[in-house]
C-alpha cells in the first residue's frame, strides 16, 4: 500500500458528495438566518450592536472581517454572499469547478460564518453555530467530484461525529440524576426550549416508554459512537442507528439544524454500496490525486489530531465543559446538550398598553413570538431547522432577572417605538397603528394540556401567574442612556 493509497481512495466517492450537498444545505439555512435576523439582532440599531462589541474584543480573542469594518451594509452583503453560495455548492455548481477553486467557495463559506459566529455574541452562543464552523472547516479540504476520496478527513469527520454523540452521552450521565434513573423524558418534551407540533403527543407517552427513549439514547450516544471506526459495514450501522436516533429528535422538538448536521455527519460514515441503494449515482471513471491537496490534507490532519488533545481531554474529565471552543477559529470543540433537564416551564409573556395612565383596570395586550408558547390555545410549530434566536433567548430569559439579559431592555425599548425590524422577528404585533404608551413582561407558569383538558377547551397549554417580571416602562425609562 503507497502513501497515495494511504491519503485517497477511491471507497467514499457518494459518501463524500452526499456530506457537501447535505452540509451546503445546512450552511443555506445558516445563512438565511442571517440575512432575516443579523440587522435587527446585531445591526447598527440592533439590539447588541456589533460596532460596540467590536470596540472592546480584540481581533485575536474573535477573529471577523466586521473587526476591519462594520455596516448594516456589509452585514446584508457577507450573509446574501453566504446564501448564494451555498445554494450554488447545493445544486452542484462547486463539483464543475477546478479543485482550488471549489476549495475557494467552500472556505469563503466558513470564513463568512466565522465573521458572523464571532461578533454573533450571545444570538451566537449555541453548540450548533460551532458545529457548523468546524464541520465546514473540515469540507474545504474534501475535494469536489472529480477528485480522489481524502480518507483521513473523512476519518476525521468520524472523530467529531463521535465528540458530539459520546460528549452528549456523558454530559447527562455527569449531570442532572434523572438521566441516571431514567425519568429525564418525563419533562423533556414540555420543557425544552421550542416544543414542535408533535412534542405534546410526545409527553403524553406513557411513561415506561420514556424510559425505553432514555436508554435508547444512553446506547445511541454511549455505545454506538465507538463503532463508527470499526470496518465497514459496522461502521454504516453505526451511523445510521445514529441518524435514526436523531430523527426522533426531529420529530420530537426544534432543535435548529443541531439534528440535521448530526445526521449529515452520520452520512459520512456510510458505505457507498449502502448509499447507492438510494441514490444510482455513477462516480468518474478515474478520479484525480494531485500530490499539492494531499499534502494539504495531511497537514490539516496533523493539525486537527493536535488541536484535539484538549477537546478528547474533557471528554474523560469529571469537570466535563458543554459546547465550548478552545481555539478562536472554533476548529476542533467539544459538544453536550442537555446535562440537566428543568422540571418546569417557566414563559416570560411580553405585554403593553396604549393607555397613558396605569390603573388596576388597565388593558393590557399581548405580543406573539413566531414559536415560543404564548396563546394557550396555539399548537406549538415547527420551525427547525431554522433558528428563531430571539425566541429561544426568551426561553434563558425566563431562568433569571431581565437586568442578567443585556438584549432585554432594549428589545423592550424596541417595542415602544414599533421598531419595524425588531417587529419582524415576532408573530404578531398588538399595536400596528400607534406604539404603545407601556410595556411589561410577566413570569407564567405553562404545562401541557392532559388529553381531557385539550378536549374540553382547546388548549395545548394550561398558564398560572407567576410574578412579575419586568414592571412596566416607557420609553424614557427604557430607552439606552448613549442613543
Amino acid at each position: 500500500m503507497t502513501a497515495i493509497d494511504l491519503l485517497s481512495a477511491t471507497d467514499g466517492w457518494l459518501a463524500r458528495l452526499v456530506f457537501q450537498r447535505a452540509l451546503a444545505f445546512v450552511y443555506l439555512i445558516a445563512f438565511l438566518v442571517a440575512v432575516r435576523q443579523f440587522i435587527p439582532l446585531l445591526g447598527e440599531r440592533g439590539l447588541t450592536p456589533v460596532p460596540r462589541f467590536v470596540a472592546v474584543v480584540d481581533f485575536r480573542d474573535s477573529p471577523s472581517l466586521f473587526h476591519l469594518r462594520y455596516s448594516d451594509t456589509i452585514a446584508r452583503a457577507v450573509s446574501w454572499t453566504g446564501l448564494a453560495l451555498s445554494a450554488a455548492t447545493l445544486i452542484g455548481l462547486t463539483d464543475a469547478l477546478p479543485l482550488p477553486l471549489a476549495m475557494f467557495v467552500w472556505a469563503v463559506l466558513w470564513a463568512l460564518y466565522l465573521s458572523i459566529v464571532n461578533v454573533g455574541q450571545t444570538w451566537y452562543s449555541f453548540g450548533w453555530e460551532t458545529l457548523l464552523l468546524e464541520t465546514g472547516f473540515l469540507a474545504i479540504f474534501l475535494g469536489n467530484a472529480s477528485t480522489a476520496v481524502p480518507v483521513t478527513l473523512m476519518w476525521l469527520l468520524r472523530w467529531l461525529l463521535f465528540r458530539i454523540e459520546v460528549g452528549a452521552g456523558l454530559i447527562k450521565m455527569r449531570g442532572d440524576r434523572c438521566w441516571r434513573d431514567l425519568t429525564c423524558l418525563y419533562y423533556h418534551h414540555e420543557t425544552q426550549p421550542m416544543p414542535n407540533p408533535l412534542s405534546w403527543y410526545f409527553h403524553h407517552l406513557p411513561r415506561w416508554w420514556h424510559r425505553v427513549e432514555v436508554l435508547g439514547n444512553h446506547f445511541a450516544q454511549l455505545v454506538v459512537p465507538f463503532f463508527l471506526f470499526a470496518p465497514q459495514p459496522i461502521a454504516s450501522v453505526a451511523g445510521l442507528i445514529i441518524a435514526a436516533t436523531q430523527s426522533w429528535l426531529v420529530l420530537s422538538g426544534n432543535f435548529s439544524w443541531l439534528n440535521l448536521i448530526t445526521i449529515v455527519l452520520a452520512l459520512s460514515s456510510l458505505d457507498d454500496g449502502i448509499l447507492r441503494a438510494a441514490l444510482p449515482i455513477a462516480r468518474p471513471f478515474t478520479l484525480d490525486t494531485p500530490l499539492w491537496h494531499q499534502a494539504v490534507v495531511l497537514v490539516v490532519t496533523g493539525l486537527v489530531l493536535a488541536l484535539s488533545y484538549r477537546p478528547a481531554r474533557n471528554l474523560v474529565s469529571r469537570h466535563q465543559r458543554m459546547n465550548s471552543s478552545f481555539d478562536p477559529l472554533h476548529l476542533v470543540n467539544t459538544y453536550g446538550a442537555f446535562g440537566s433537564v428543568t422540571k418546569r416551564r417557566y414563559e416570560v409573556i411580553v405585554e403593553g398598553t396604549d393607555e397613558a395612565v396605569l390603573l388596576p383596570g388597565t388593558a393590557w395586550r399581548e405580543y406573539e413570538f413566531k414559536a415560543k408558547p404564548g396563546d394557550v390555545r396555539r399548537r406549538p410549530p415547527q420551525y427547525a431547522p431554522y433558528h428563531l434566536r430571539l425566541d429561544w433567548l426568551m426561553w434563558f430569559a425566563a431562568f433569571s432577572s431581565p437586568m442578567h439579559h443585556e438584549w432585554f431592555v432594549p428589545f423592550m425599548a424596541k417595542l415602544l417605538e414599533n421598531d419595524a425590524p425588531t417587529l419582524r422577528l415576532l408573530r404578531m404585533n398588538p399595536f400596528p397603528a400607534a406604539p404603545p404608551r407601556y410595556v411589561r413582561a410577566r413570569l407564567y407558569l405553562y404545562r401541557f394540556t392532559t388529553p381531557a383538558e385539550r378536549r374540553e377547551s382547546g388548549a395545548w397549554w394550561h398558564r398560572s401567574f407567576v410574578r412579575d417580571y419586568l414592571p412596566p416602562v416607557s420609553l424614557s425609562l427604557a430607552t439606552p442612556s448613549d442613543r
